[in-house]
């Protein structure tokens, strides 16, 4: 895996960006950027894993739902994510997201995510990369 996250600036809210080789690398990607806001996707461990399933019209829409069912996901089942393995077909995207229950002396959250917007919303191939990036509210 070539890919990366990272964020970019936003003045109220925070910008996420994911980076592959493909659609779901840069989506996969995104999710890690999303879990970055609140707190170090690396210290975060997959000892429970969720399944997630979404359709979307295009790459955007898709996007945009992927993001907000994996922050409902993480209020709900109160965990994070570090690790995500996401496949797409035919506007249609199935991901395994790995993670724990959030624990706040270990993670030390510094913010809630509340959803993904469309503000700066982009999925798009530049050269060789997929580029998948929006603004999420926080």
């Amino acid at each position: 895996m070539s890919g990366h996250w990272e964020h970019f600036p936003h003045g109220a809210d925070i910008g996420i960006r994911g980076v592959g080789d493909t659609p779901a690398e840069a989506f996969a990607q995104a999710a890690r950027a999303v879990t970055a806001a609140a707190a170090d996707p690396t210290t975060v461990a997959a000892k429970r894993s969720v399944d997630i399933h979404c359709t979307g019209a295009d790459l955007e829409d898709l996007f945009y739902t992927w993001l907000n069912a994996l922050i409902w996901e993480m209020s709900v089942q109160r965990m994070l994510f570090g690790t995500f393995d996401v496949t797409i077909s035919s506007g249609t995207l199935h991901a395994v997201a790995h993670g724990e229950a959030v624990s706040p002396a270990r993670h030390e959250p510094a913010v809630e995510v509340k959803g993904a917007t469309y503000t700066a919303l982009s999925v798009r191939h530049e050269g060789e990369d997929w580029i998948a990036e929006c603004v999420i509210d926080v």
